[in-house]
């Protein structure tokens, strides 16, 4: 019998939560849904189910963060990042989503990059050598955003997609 497992959601903006939403005008809110195909007139299609009550190991989980900018002033280069929750792994960005630079971090949101990279070692000619090579996106643990632009009252979603070990 597969056992439900509860998630535990953390959302940081530029920081912290607290420090961000106190120096810059803008509003999160964070919506994870179940993704199930479902068949309807012969026709496989998503259904999304926001906010489960318990997930399965293997249910796909979409975590989308709409951000709004409710201050009087354009908002430039602000920075919105996502924990990827520690019993879930990567699969992919949510289609659809707004343009933003996206950068992922493989060591805990420390270092960021578009394209990170990990430190392997390998025997060449029976010696151990180590290289760099792309990380795969099931090792991405944060996603960061920044977002160019955001006019007063507008709103952008962002967003990705994981899986539950």
């Amino acid at each position: 019998m597969k056992r439900s497992t509860p998630l535990i959601l953390a959302l940081v903006v530029g920081g912290t939560l607290a420090q961000t939403q106190a120096a810059t005008p803008l509003s999160l809110n964070l919506v994870m849904s179940l993704v199930k195909n479902v068949t309807v007139n012969g026709k496989v299609t998503e259904q999304l189910t926001p906010a489960p009550k318990s997930v399965l190991p293997g249910d796909v989980l979409s975590q989308v963060v709409t951000v709004t900018n409710t201050g009087k002033i354009v908002q430039r280069g602000s920075v919105v990042r996502l924990p990827v929750p520690a019993s879930t792994v990567y699969l992919a960005p949510e289609k659809g989503m707004a343009a933003a630079r996206t950068e992922y971090s493989i060591d805990g949101g420390k270092t960021f990059s578009a394209n990170p990279k990990r430190k392997v070692t390998v025997t060449e000619n029976g010696k151990s050598v180590t290289r760099e090579v792309p990380a795969k996106p099931n090792e991405y643990q944060s996603v960061r955003w920044t977002v160019p632009e955001l006019a007063p009252g507008q709103s952008l979603k962002l967003g990705y997609r994981i899986q539950v070990k």
